[in-house]
């Protein structure tokens, strides 16, 4: 009790003090916490994927892992690295060490602890290779990094060349210097302690010539979260060189609109800020500095509030969207990544642990549920990358030794500590905040306890104190997902009274002994939540379990990923969002009410009347018990007036393709080979492929291709192009009619909308008059590509 509240008064405190305690390594970094094997999950979903995570870890070839390490360190690699994102080799390796870490405290399983000691002891002879090798610039070094000589080399004197043309390399270590901390924090083995503050100091040294604005300039591209490494150095040790460091590696672009309570996330790559996020927290958190404790708590109340999905899951196609763009949601495939639900609830937790507010955990409970444990496959357990949110559409899963997607990364570890949040204690208050069923030792106060619950199968859960007599708070947590005046707590069979409303947390003040028995009803009810800017799309939720419909296994392709570049991505058929299943009601606050729960099956319902467009019958249950199928997840919802006006709208699009057609003179599908055939394709350095139903064509580089096409005496014509909206990279290119330059034109990031777009640039009269044909050409510039062209046409003006 003294030494916490000597930690929130001063921010910190080194280990030799915290040590005259006793305290696991756990509890010195993060205060609230209860170590992991005092904590024990009993039987159900959770365990279950712990578990099975643990035999899918234990098929992973470590010196495979352990390959870059040795490479870069000059030491002969014991085995092959992984092929798969080999740009990023190395990253793996430091997920692979949390992951055991977590389940030697977990579990004590021998196998892990095995693992986790021979990769502490080949990375310790790394360390020490390097720093013997490469006295100037590797003392400390110990990153599996592609090419690290040439990058760090130079970096540290200011040449970043090597360094952003490489892929992430700041990113790439983060991965290992947090799984050096786990392995001390959770398997408390103090050789990687010793590894990591040497690492540490290497990642100080490395970057100290250089001023802060290149420090900055450095931190525009993604660097994991480096400033929470420094912060937990910092703790850890007491010394003020990490905390400056910490500082130093935070990126003010993010940091300083945050601070001010500006959101300016639009378009960002959504994995590398939550990160930065979580160390700017860390950093407030043990300076109690306003800037930073602004802009983490911002951070996740701009993107919990306004950038999250009904499962808890950010992001498409890996970016934050702008407003408008989060139809992209409904029509991409690359919905949601799970590597920013593993950080959100990383934020999560520490902003609870300086503030416990149950909306925190309400949050943390609905992404645990939805996203994470539905991303675990439940028999071989693979890991998922994207869930998409496009209906009837599917996801694919990883297996051991062959895709080693960042996803793969951060999911070795979520099915490891499923048991690190369920209780949390702050001075004399123990804290219920997940019903998950579980037991709990908690040493100092001599208390030990047990929950029993089958929740959300029930809608109740018991904790018992199976031993121990001491005076504490419990705080027992009312969720948001109950109505005002659902929840009953009962002690001993008698009705607690309270006060207080949902997403709060009840507290009850007692002397607790063994036999005690606190009951506590959780009734649940279904509800309905828009999709963010899209409100005619709805998810259906019971209590906080976002339900999902299963809709055929038609066409699966890729289920099981291979170790090529895009495995991670479900590329099988898209179904035509338009022929998806739709929720007819004039009242749409009442198909909440209008759903059937299925006899003898839990958490299944089905529509009771004909509110289903598209399909005749269809059943819901837990989004996260879906799997090797395509689903719904989210639905359009119509009342009749708005099925009408959306029959109006697909009306009013035919009649816009029919007018389109009779003002074409004439058009090529680029990509098809009898329209190029017919329109004496020309080109170099060009290619063609097929997406969204729709061929293209692209060039790159400088290079082009072209079009001889007919203009019928016209000279009051326009060039039309089909472009998709979601292009990445360069996309400047200049468009020429017979060799004279019509236009330059830059799509470079101009829409980030993923759908068609169609740009219409007249032509000058004298570019066609006395033609009966042009040749209409695409060129690149220098480093950019042209296109990718869907469709040209050339048209007369509307009427």
């Amino acid at each position: 009790m003294h030494i916490y509240r000597l930690i929130n008064k001063v921010g910190v405190l080194p280990l030799l003090l915290l040590s005259c305690a006793v305290l696991h390594a756990q509890e010195q970094l993060y205060p609230n916490t209860f170590p992991l094997s005092d904590v024990q999950l009993l039987d159900g979903p959770f365990k279950h994927a712990r578990d099975l995570n643990i035999e899918t870890l234990l098929q992973y070839k470590v010196d495979r892992l352990l390959a870059p390490f040795r490479k870069e360190a000059g030491l002969t690699p014991k085995d092959s690295s992984y092929a798969n994102w080999i740009g990023l080799d190395g990253h793996i390796g430091g997920h692979y060490l949390s992951a055991m870490a977590m389940n030697i405290a977990s579990t004590k399983n021998e196998a892990c602890k095995q693992r986790l000691e021979y990769m502490i002891d080949e990375l310790k002879a790394c360390q020490n290779a390097n720093t013997k090798t490469h006295p100037d610039w590797a003392k400390g070094y110990v990153g599996g990094v592609p090419n690290s000589a040439k990058i760090w080399s130079a970096l540290q004197n200011g040449n970043f060349t090597a360094y952003r043309a490489a892929w992430v390399p700041w990113y790439n270590v983060h991965k290992l210097y947090a799984g050096l901390r786990d392995a001390w924090l959770y398997a408390e083995n103090e050789t990687a302690k010793e590894i990591f503050l040497r690492f540490c100091d290497w990642g100080i040294q490395i970057t100290s010539k250089l001023s802060d604005t290149r420090m900055q300039q450095m931190l525009d591209v993604e660097h994991g979260g480096m400033n929470e490494i420094f912060a937990d150095a910092y703790q850890m040790t007491g010394d003020q060189k990490y905390l400056v460091a910490a500082k130093r590696f935070s990126h003010r672009q993010l940091l300083d609109p945050l601070a001010r309570g500006i959101d300016k996330l639009d378009n960002k790559h959504a994995n590398t800020q939550v990160p930065k996020a979580i160390g700017f927290q860390r950093i407030g958190e043990l300076t109690h500095d306003s800037t930073y404790l602004k802009a983490g708590k911002f951070f996740w109340e701009t993107v919990t509030g306004n950038r999250t999905l009904a499962f808890g899951g950010n992001s498409r196609r890996e970016f934050f969207p702008s407003p408008a763009a989060y139809t992209d949601f409904v029509r991409d495939v690359e919905g949601p990544e799970s590597c920013n639900t593993y950080n959100m609830l990383k934020l999560t937790q520490d902003l609870f642990r300086v503030n416990p507010q149950a909306k925190y955990m309400d949050f943390y409970e609905r992404a645990l549920y939805n996203h994470i444990l539905s991303t675990q496959h439940p028999q071989h357990g693979g890991y998922v990358y994207f869930t998409p949110v496009r209906p009837r559409h599917y996801r694919v899963y990883s297996a051991p030794n062959e895709a080693m997607w960042c996803c793969v990364g951060s999911g070795m570890e979520n099915h490891g500590k499923y048991n690190e949040f369920i209780y949390t204690h702050r001075g004399d208050s123990l804290f219920l905040n997940l019903f998950i069923a579980s037991t709990l030792n908690w040493k100092a106060k001599g208390i030990q306890l047990r929950q029993d619950t089958r929740f959300p199968d029930e809608e109740q859960m018991q904790l018992t104190i199976t031993k121990g007599n001491a005076p504490f708070t419990l705080m027992v947590r009312y969720p948001a997902w109950v109505r005002p005046g659902g929840l009953q707590v009962l002690v001993n069979d008698e009705p607690v009274a309270f006060q207080t409303q949902p997403a709060s947390f009840v507290a009850i003040n007692r002397r607790w002994k063994q036999g005690d028995i606190v009951r506590v009803v959780l009734p649940m009810h279904t509800t309905i939540e828009r999709l963010p800017n899209v409100p005619r799309y709805a998810a259906i939720l019971h209590g906080p379990i976002v339900l999902g419909a299963k809709i055929g296994t038609a066409h699966l392709d890729g289920l099981i990923a291979n170790d090529s570049r895009w495995g991670h991505i479900a590329g099988g058929e898209k179904l035509p969002v338009n022929q998806a299943p739709i929720i007819l009601e004039d009242h749409l606050e009442n198909i909440a009410a209008k759903l059937a729960p299925v006899a003898g099956k839990s958490l299944h319902f089905i529509f009771a009347n004909d509110e289903l467009i598209h399909a005749k019958s269809l059943e819901l249950e837990p989004f996260y018990k879906i799997h090797d199928a395509r689903y719904m997840l989210y639905w359009m919802m119509l009342n009749h007036g708005e099925y009408k006006t959306y029959l109006d709208s697909l009306e009013h699009i035919e009649k816009e393709q029919l007018a389109l057609q009779k003002r074409t003179v004439d058009f090529v599908a680029p990509g098809e080979q009898q329209p190029e055939v017919d329109h004496a394709l020309m080109k170099k350095n060009a290619h063609t492929g097929n997406f969204e139903d729709a061929f293209w064509r692209d060039a790159k580089d400088g290079g082009y291709f072209s079009y001889l096409m007919t203009t019928q005496g016209e000279t009051n014509l326009s060039l039309y192009v089909r472009y998709w909206g979601a292009e990445w990279g360069n996309r400047k290119f200049n468009i020429y009619v017979d060799d004279e330059k019509l236009l330059t034109v830059d799509n470079t990031g101009k829409w980030n909308v993923s759908a068609f777009k169609a740009e219409t640039y007249p032509i000058p009269a004298s570019m066609l008059e006395g033609k009966k044909q042009i040749r209409v050409k695409f060129q690149a510039l220098p480093g950019n590509t042209a296109g990718a062209v869907y469709y040209i046409r050339l048209v007369k003006p509307e009427k």
